[in-house]
C-alpha cells in the first residue's frame, strides 16, 4: 500500500509510504483523495498529520509515468490531479504537514494543502516543475503564491530551486522548524491538541479564513459572520462561556462531533 490513514487518539495520519521516494504517482493521488475524503467524513478524524516517513516527504510526481504522456493524456489527467490535492486543501478540520527530507513538486504542492507546516532542520522544499520545461500543475502557482506572496512564489516557480528549512522559514513557506527526529512528534501534539477543541468552531474558522481569501473583503466578513452567529447554537459555545465565567479561560470540554449532531437533531 503506497498511501494509507492511521487514527489514534482523534488524529488521523495519512501516510505515504512509497519508497525511495514517495514518487505521486497516478494510483497515489487517487489513493489521497480517496483517503481525504474519508478524513473528512469520518468523525473519530478530528485532525490530520500528513506524513511521508522519517527519510522524506514526498519528491514529486512519478516522471517517468509523466513522461510517457502526451498532450491529450494530461488534459484528460490535470483535473483529476489537481482534485487529488483540494480535497487535502478542503478537509474541515485543522491539517498539518511533517515534512522531513525533500518536499519537491508534488510533494511541496501537497504540503501547501495543511494548515500548518513543520518541517526537519534538513528538509528541502521547492518546486522545480520549471527544470523539466514545466509548471506546477498541482495547485503550486496557485497555494503558493497565496502563501508566500507572487514576488517570492515567482522566485521559487520560475528558477526550480530548492530551499533549505531556515530560508523556507524566512519565507512563510514553513512554519515551524524543529530537530529531524522530532518532526512527526510535534506534528502529532498539535494536531492531537486541536482534536480536543470544538470542531464545528474549527471548521467554520478554517472555512471562514480559507473562503475569505478567495473573495473581496465584504464577501469574506459576510462568511465571518454567517458562521459566528451560527456558532451560537452549538453546545460548544455553551460550554466554553459557561467554562470561562466559572473557571476562567482554557478549561471548557468540548463534545464530539457525534454528539453535537445528535443535540442539534433532537
Amino acid at each position: 500500500m503506497t498511501i494509507s490513514l492511521e487514527v489514534s487518539e482523534g488524529v488521523g495520519t495519512i501516510r505515504l509510504a512509497r519508497p525511495p521516494m514517495n514518487a505521486l504517482d497516478i494510483a497515489t493521488q487517487d489513493r489521497l483523495r480517496e483517503l481525504a475524503v474519508e478524513a473528512t467524513e469520518r468523525a473519530d478524524v478530528r485532525a490530520v498529520v500528513l506524513y511521508g516517513g522519517e527519510k522524506v516527504f514526498a519528491a514529486g510526481a512519478d516522471i517517468k509515468e509523466m513522461q510517457a504522456m502526451d498532450h491529450a493524456a494530461m488534459v484528460a489527467r490535470s483535473r483529476a490531479l489537481q482534485d487529488s490535492f483540494t480535497a487535502v486543501a478542503r478537509i474541515p478540520k485543522p491539517v498539518v504537514a511533517a515534512v522531513t527530507g525533500y518536499a519537491l513538486g508534488g510533494g511541496c504542492e501537497l504540503a501547501l494543502c495543511a494548515d500548518y507546516r513543520i518541517a526537519a532542520e534538513d528538509a528541502k522544499l521547492g518546486q522545480p516543475e520549471i527544470l523539466l520545461g514545466l509548471i506546477p500543475g498541482a495547485g503550486g502557482t496557485q497555494r503558493l503564491s497565496r502563501l508566500i506572496g507572487p514576488s517570492r512564489a515567482k522566485d521559487l516557480i520560475f528558477t526550480g530551486r530548492m530551499v533549505k528549512a531556515p530560508e523556507a522559514l524566512a519565507l512563510g513557506l514553513v512554519d515551524r522548524v524543529v530537530p529531524a527526529a522530532e518532526v512527526y512528534e510535534q506534528a502529532y501534539a498539535w494536531a492531537a491538541k486541536l482534536a480536543q477543541g470544538p470542531a464545528i468552531a474549527l471548521r467554520a474558522a478554517k472555512e471562514s479564513v480559507d473562503a475569505g481569501l478567495e473573495a473581496d473583503i465584504d464577501t469574506g466578513l459576510a462568511i465571518e459572520r454567517t458562521w459566528f452567529a451560527g456558532l451560537f447554537a452549538t453546545e460548544d459555545r455553551e460550554r466554553g462561556m459557561s467554562s470561562f465565567v466559572a473557571e476562567g479561560p482554557g478549561k471548557a470540554t468540548f463534545v464530539s462531533v457525534e454528539e453535537e449532531a445528535a443535540r442539534s437533531g433532537s
